[in-house]
């Protein structure tokens, strides 16, 4: 038990560095099986099959904008992040003896 849940703690930590590239895999994965699926359906002209994946995809996008946004909050707010951008930037620069 305590290996799937360091397996889960990891994919979640992944996530949460790679919030855009997450996004852009679902979006992608989306696209790929609402056009797969739509393209069984043969009572339906092209465009309209694009049309259609073109529209799952963006609510799935919007879905996944929403978790992620819901995972930055929640990191916030328990404190599990300082801001982010801390480790890159060199803090000998940015001293405070001068």
């Amino acid at each position: 038990m305590a290996e799937s849940k360091s397996n889960i703690e990891s994919v979640r930590e992944w996530i949460v560095e790679h919030k855009l590239r997450t996004v852009g895999c679902l979006w992608l994965s989306g696209i790929a099986g609402s056009i797969a699926y739509n393209w069984s359906q043969p009572a339906m002209k092209t465009s309209v099959k694009i049309i259609h994946a073109r529209l799952h995809a963006q609510a799935l996008t919007l879905a996944a904008l929403a978790g992620a946004a819901a995972v930055e909050y929640y990191d916030r707010k328990a404190g599990a992040k300082d801001n982010g951008y801390s480790k890159y930037l060199p803090m000998e620069r940015f001293s405070h003896k001068d």
